[in-house]
């Protein structure tokens, strides 16, 4: 077997050198670099898209259609060896006689860009450079040279093949005298930049335009700082956020004398950002916006394009392919072609909010940032009409309008959605969704002092068909959920916490620590709501207490939390608490009554005693004790998988319906206690869980169904891992022998 010599990587000696010497020298840094600074331009070309075309000549319109309904004239075209003769000739004349703004990505193969020491490729190089740049050169406005170049794996360059393609295109491009970028790093990884050109300049070979494709899709949304340049630990306090990246990346392109600084393609991809949270597509909408708006406010970027337009993964449109259809090669490389039948194509909804904020920033000054690196972002942009704010929280929370202007500048203020319609409902909530307000030129807009998130309050944003509406009445606070202002009020009305008696405890489904009991839901007569309140708190926990947010609130965030990642739970309905209250209890939380077949304990205790099977005797069927494991594994893994530390799993906060086919639906219940993570769930929170729900299982039982859970993640039920099972186990017999209950039982065994 011939022997395979190991690809060179790009990070040599002279990079790293180059690289280090710049950041040790103290210029890899700005003061307050977090911050967008104020008063800028935002270039009237400002945003862009990556496209691509097919055999068939439709697919030129189609494309050509939809980026006029985008109203975006600034396109990227991916250009390869053989294209001259192919379709994408005939789309890039297209793209020209249509008055777009063409930035032509000219990229070698990747056995091509391996070999580039070898005379043959450098030659074969050369000519295409200068066959495309003959029939196209005079009509593109620049070419760009380097394809992720510092992902070895998809560009194929080492060093020394790089700077031999660079030094062939800038001699054969400068000839021509067209603009010409590179050299196209992907992420911000500066050390690459620097170095690159740093050897660049050495051979007085620098971009006009420096390129790199500065990707926030490695933290969890765009605001995050980035755990990933020093690990978490040390992510709050370098404060990476996108904004620092962006103007980290601008500095060093001002540092070396190179003019303009371009982002050539970023994107979210939807199966990625649904690895956490369940809805995609409304995520991927929401990111676009921001990350638009973020580095429109960093004032560091000229263009920012996305990348691709057509595709199902990270595309504006979906071509509705499977991921098992996506290219072998990474379209932040080459977007080679569109894929799939117009037939099947629908827009995303980021198709929107980017055409959207294109349409409101592009060629406005920045002035300011009212709010930002907080949680809440709001952002002051200003056009030849229009005062306008963007507004937007992180993931998951929520912030009032009232809390941060005047009722009368809300009034006065035209409010617009991420997608462009209007908001003509009135409305208070600030979500992750970005909203827009809009008010004429000049017109004095003042913002209250100390702008900040609703305290410790969460919101899942993309309920379909539901919205969030603030209830504040006399001492009481609350967040109704509905679908509309009709229901809203309905709901207020006949569930007011004025009028919510616990009953009996006769009369309640739980009288212990809190009650739970049901009401009749106002929206269906034929249905119930359950409500939750607190009615005996122990003295420590009165201590420990005032210090959280109220248990309703609790129980409100850990339920719509849960939502956010796909894990089923009792639907909110609104939680009421009130403000000030000593003594811990004048709360309640209030849900959609879950009708279940039986709770996870109820199938562990029987499969406990020695069971096989499960009967479910109101619809007659019986399923076994493997099925039940196979299933709960798969529903459990996949809580944890999205940042879900529950802390509460005992087998009756699992709640099982049987559906058709045998399938179990699971839904937790008692959610206060949750916590939640923008990361997989560490393996000792996920070990904690496992014991809890394990308590009343047998270890038959236990060994089987842990070793389902634990070929997830291709680990083995080791004595190490058991540990907190046996822990647990004697941690619950204890407190049943001398805690409360134990003496409890000790006190009226004495009694009779």
């Amino acid at each position: 077997m011939p022997h395979r010599t190991k690809q060179p990587s790009l990070l040599t000696w002279p990079i790293i050198c180059k690289g280090l010497a710049y950041i040790f020298t103290g210029k890899l840094y700005i003061k307050q670099g977090h911050l967008p600074p104020a008063n800028h331009h935002i270039p009237h070309d400002y945003v862009g898209v990556c496209v691509a075309s097919a055999a068939d000549a439709l697919m030129d319109n189609y494309v050509i259609a939809q980026l006029q309904q985008l109203g975006i004239k600034q396109v990227r075209l991916d250009f390869t060896y053989g294209d001259l003769e192919s379709f994408n000739a005939r789309f890039l004349q297209r793209l020209i006689d249509e008055k777009l703004n063409v930035t032509l990505h000219l990229i070698q193969p990747f056995n091509s860009a391996k070999n580039m020491e070898n005379a043959a490729e450098q030659e074969n190089w050369q000519t295409f450079l200068a066959q495309v740049l003959e029939r196209f050169g005079a009509h593109i406005r620049r070419i760009e040279i380097g394809a992720t170049v510092n992902r070895k794996r998809w560009a194929g360059y080492s060093l020394n093949c790089f700077l031999r393609a660079w030094a062939i295109a800038y001699a054969t491009v400068k000839q021509r005298y067209i603009e010409l970028a590179g050299p196209n790093v992907t992420d911000f990884e500066p050390i690459y930049n620097i170095g690159l050109l740093s050897l660049l300049k050495a051979k007085n070979q620098l971009p006009d335009v420096h390129s790199n494709n500065l990707f926030s899709e490695r933290v969890s949304e765009p605001e995050r700082f980035d755990h990933r340049v020093f690990k978490y630990r040390w992510a709050t306090r370098l404060k990476f956020n996108l904004i620092k990246k962006a103007r980290l990346l601008g500095k060093i392109t001002s540092d070396f004398g190179i003019k303009s600084f371009i982002s050539p393609v970023a994107f979210w991809a939807i199966y990625r950002i649904e690895r956490l949270l369940s809805d995609g597509e409304q995520k991927q909408a929401d990111y676009a916006a921001r990350y638009l708006l973020l580095n429109a406010a960093s004032g560091a970027l000229d263009q920012v394009f996305w990348g691709a337009l057509i595709c199902h993964r990270e595309g504006l449109i979906d071509d509705g392919l499977t991921d098992a259809e996506y290219p072998s090669l990474e379209r932040v490389t080459h977007y080679a072609c569109v894929d799939g039948a117009l037939k099947n194509f629908w827009h995303h909804a980021s198709f929107n909010a980017v055409k959207t904020t294109a349409k409101l920033i592009q060629g406005a000054q920045y002035l300011k940032a009212i709010s930002t690196a907080n949680g809440l972002e709001v952002h002051h942009f200003q056009t030849e009409q229009f005062e306008i704010h963007a507004l937007w929280t992180i993931n998951g929370k929520v912030a009032f309008l009232s809390d941060i202007y005047e009722l009368a500048a809300i009034q006065q203020a035209e409010i617009s959605h991420r997608d462009g319609h209007a908001i003509t409902t009135t409305t208070d909530i600030i979500s992750e969704s970005p909203i827009y307000l809009r008010w004429p030129k000049n017109q004095p807009i003042n913002t209250k002092p100390n702008l900040t998130l609703a305290k410790d309050l969460a919101i899942h944003a993309h309920i379909k068909n539901q919205q969030y509406f603030p209830f504040k009445q006399d001492s009481w606070f609350g967040l109704i959920l509905a679908k509309d202002a009709d229901e809203a009020q309905q709901l207020a009305q006949q569930l007011h916490p004025s009028q919510l008696i616990s009953p009996q405890k006769n009369n309640a489904l739980r009288h212990a620590r809190n009650a739970i009991w049901t009401l009749p839901d106002p929206r269906d007569a034929d249905k119930q709501v359950t409500v939750k309140q607190p009615v005996k708190m122990y003295l420590h926990k009165q201590l420990l207490d005032r210090f959280k947010p109220s248990k309703a609130k609790r129980s409100w965030n850990g339920a719509v939390e849960l939502l956010r990642r796909g894990v089923a739970t009792a639907a909110p309905v609104a939680f009421f608490e009130q403000e000030n209250d000593v003594t811990l209890k004048q709360n309640f939380y209030i849900c959609d009554y879950v009708k279940a077949d039986c709770s996870v304990g109820e199938m562990f205790v029987h499969f406990a005693l020695g069971h096989k099977e499960f009967y479910f005797s109101d619809k007659n069927t019986t399923l076994s004790a493997e099925e039940v494991y196979t299933q709960l594994a798969q529903f459990l893994h996949h809580m944890h998988k999205t940042g879900v530390f529950f802390r509460d799993l005992s087998g009756g906060n699992v709640l099982v319906q049987l559906l058709e086919s045998k399938q179990l639906s699971f839904s937790l219940i008692d959610t206060a206690r949750a916590r939640f993570y923008t990361y997989p769930t560490a393996l000792n929170y996920r070990y904690s869980d496992l014991a809890r729900i394990c308590n009343k299982l047998h270890w038959a039982g236990r060994e089987r169904l842990m070793g389902l859970y634990l070929a997830h993640l291709g680990v083995k039920f080791t004595f190490k891992i058991k540990l907190p099972f046996y822990l647990y186990d004697f941690k619950v017999a204890f407190k049943r022998k001398f805690g409360r209950k134990g003496i409890r039982k000790l006190v009226r065994s004495f009694k009779t």
